[in-house]
C-alpha cells in the first residue's frame, strides 16, 4: 500500500485543500444529509406560501357550515406537514441528489405535481366526510401555487446547498483509459455536480491527456479500499478499468459495506440514453433499447409545442428584440440579422436567423483567422471552429453571445417549420460534411435552438461528443425530456461563463 505523504505528494492544491475542509465535516452530514434538510425546508416554505396566499385572496372561514377559524386553520395546516413531509418520502423526493450527479428540480418536477395533486385532493375527498370541510376555490387556488412556489424554493435549496463544502464528494474514478479520462473531463467541466475529483485507480494506466496530467494516479484497483478511508472517498466510479470482472463485482460489494456511493459506466454507454427501461430475466437485469420511432401522435404533439412556444416567445420577446436591434445598428455597421445556410433534418439545408454578433465582414475574414482556431490545439477537435474573445465579436454581441440572446431570432425558423425548440444542434454545411454512418441518426429530428448540447457543454464539447449527444436525444427522444431540456436551458445560460 502506498504510504500517505507519497500519495498527497501526487494531489494537486487544491483538492487538498478541499480534503482538509471536508474533514472538519463530520461523515453523517455531508450531501444527503445537507440536501435532505434543505429541501425539506424548501417544501415548507413553498406549501407556506400557497397556504398564505390562498388566506389572503379568501379569509379564514373553511366552510359555510362550520368555521374553524383563522387560528383553526392555522394549527391543522401546521399539523399536516409532517404529513406532506412523509408523502414526499414516500415519492422519492428527498433521496435523489445523494444518488445522482446531476439531479435537478426539473427531473423532479412531476413527482412533486403529483405529490401535490393528490394529497391536495386527497384533502378535498377526505373533508367531505367531516363537519368542517375547505372550500373548493381556496384549494384550488392552494394547488395552483403550491405547485409553483414548491418547485421554486427547491430550485433555491438546491443552490444553497451547491455552494456548502458538505455538498462536494470526494471522488475516484476507476479506469484510466479512454472513457475514464474523458469521464474525468467531464466532472472537471461541471463543478455544479459536487463531484471532487480526487484522481484515478488503476494498475496500468494509460498516458494522461494535456488537460488531465494534474490529475493523480492513485494505485492500482486492489488499494481501492485502503484509499476510502485515506482520503475519505465518497464516490468510486467504475469506467472500464484493467481490473477483471470479479475483481470489480468484489470490490463494489466491499465498496456498499463501506457507505461508498458507487457508479458503474455501463457497456455500450455510446447508445444508453437516459430513459432507458430496465426488465429481468430470472433475476437477471436486462437493458432495453427500443427502435426509434416518432408516431404522428408524438410528431403532431412536438410541432404543436414549437408553434405555441414560437407564437409565444415571439409575441413577449418582441419588445426585447426592438432593443436589441437599436443596441446592433448603434453599435456597429451592417445588418440586424445575420443569415447562414445550416443543414437541416433528413438533408435539407435552410437559412438561419440570428442576431448579428460581428461585424460585417466577419464571414470573408474566417480563414485569417484559422490559426486562432481553440479546436485546433492538442485535444481539440479541428472540425470545429471557436475562437476564445474573438476579435470580429462587436461589443454589443459579446453580451448576446454570453446568454443566447443572439440565438432567440430562431423563433422564426421553429414557426417555419425549420427548426424545433428542442433538437440537435444546427450544423453549419462544412461541419455537416463530416457526419457519416450512425451519426447520420441526428437527422431523423429537426435541429433545436436547444439540445442536450447547449445544456451540457455548448461550445466547450467536441465534434464526436456532440455527435452522440445528439444521437442519444434523438433514439430517446420523448416530450417529458423536451421539456426539462428547455426548463434546464435557462440556468445554464444565465450562469455560463461562455463568451
Amino acid at each position: 500500500m502506498s504510504t500517505l505523504p507519497a500519495i498527497y505528494d501526487q494531489i494537486d492544491k487544491r483538492t487538498l485543500e478541499i480534503l482538509e475542509r471536508r474533514r472538519s465535516s463530520p461523515r453523517v452530514e455531508r450531501r444527503g444529509w445537507l440536501v435532505r434538510r434543505a429541501l425539506f425546508v424548501a417544501d415548507v416554505c413553498g406549501l407556506t406560501a400557497a397556504f398564505l396566499v390562498s388566506e389572503q385572496l379568501f379569509g379564514g372561514g373553511i366552510s359555510a357550515n362550520g368555521h374553524l377559524g383563522t387560528p383553526g386553520e392555522y394549527l391543522l395546516f401546521v399539523c399536516s406537514l409532517p404529513a406532506w413531509a412523509v408523502a414526499a418520502k414516500l415519492y422519492g423526493l428527498y433521496d435523489k441528489d445523494e444518488e445522482r450527479t446531476d439531479h435537478s428540480t426539473t427531473q423532479d418536477f412531476t413527482g412533486v405535481f403529483h405529490l401535490i395533486t393528490v394529497v391536495t385532493w386527497l384533502i378535498f375527498v377526505v373533508s367531505r366526510f367531516t363537519p368542517v370541510h375547505p372550500e373548493l376555490k381556496k384549494l384550488l387556488v392552494f394547488w395552483a401555487c403550491a405547485v409553483l412556489s414548491v418547485p421554486l424554493a427547491r430550485t433555491a435549496g438546491r443552490a444553497f446547498c451547491r455552494r456548502q463544502i458538505q455538498y462536494l464528494q470526494n471522488t475516484v474514478i476507476v479506469g484510466a483509459g479512454e472513457v475514464g479520462q474523458s469521464l474525468a473531463r467531464k466532472l472537471l467541466r461541471h463543478p455544479e455536480y459536487g463531484l471532487n475529483l480526487v484522481g484515478f485507480v488503476d494498475r496500468d494506466p494509460i498516458e494522461p491527456a494535456h488537460d488531465l496530467v494534474h490529475v493523480a494516479m492513485l494505485g492500482g484497483s486492489d488499494e481501492l479500499i485502503d484509499l476510502v478511508g485515506l482520503l475519505d472517498i465518497e464516490r468510486v466510479i467504475f469506467a472500464f478499468s484493467t481490473g477483471g470482472h470479479r475483481e470489480s463485482v468484489y470490490l463494489i460489494r466491499m465498496l456498499n459495506d463501506l457507505n461508498v456511493q458507487v457508479d458503474v459506466v455501463p457497456r455500450f454507454f455510446e447508445v444508453i440514453g437516459g430513459g432507458v427501461d430496465v426488465h429481468t430475466v430470472e433475476g437477471v437485469p436486462v437493458i432495453g433499447l427500443p427502435p426509434f420511432k416518432l408516431s404522428r401522435s408524438s410528431a403532431l404533439m412536438k410541432r404543436s409545442l414549437d408553434v405555441l412556444g414560437a407564437l409565444v416567445g415571439l409575441v413577449l420577446l418582441s419588445p426585447l428584440f426592438a432593443m436589441l436591434a437599436l443596441l446592433i445598428k448603434l453599435d456597429s455597421r451592417g445588418p440586424i440579422f445575420f443569415r447562414q445556410v445550416r443543414a437541416g433534418s433528413g438533408h435539407s439545408v435552410f437559412r438561419i436567423w440570428k442576431l448579428r454578433t460581428m461585424t460585417a465582414d466577419a464571414d470573408e475574414n474566417k480563414a485569417e483567422l484559422a490559426h486562432l482556431n481553440k479546436h485546433r490545439a492538442p485535444g481539440g477537435d479541428p472540425r470545429m471552429f471557436k475562437i476564445d474573445n474573438d476579435p470580429r465579436v462587436t461589443r454589443v454581441g459579446a453580451y448576446l453571445r454570453r446568454l443566447s440572446l443572439d440565438e432567440l431570432p430562431q423563433l422564426i425558423n421553429v414557426l417555419r417549420g425549420e427548426m424545433s425548440l428542442v433538437g440537435p444542434r444546427p450544423l453549419i454545411l462544412e461541419e455537416h460534411e463530416h457526419i457519416r454512418e450512425w451519426a447520420e441518426r441526428r437527422l431523423a429530428l429537426k435541429p433545436g435552438i436547444t439540445g442536450l448540447w447547449q445544456v451540457l457543454g455548448r461550445d466547450e464539447i467536441g465534434f464526436e461528443e456532440m455527435t452522440r449527444l445528439d444521437y442519444l436525444y434523438v433514439t430517446s427522444w420523448s416530450i417529458g425530456r423536451d421539456v426539462s431540456l428547455v426548463l434546464r436551458t435557462l440556468p445554464r445560460i444565465l450562469f455560463s461563463k461562455s463568451s
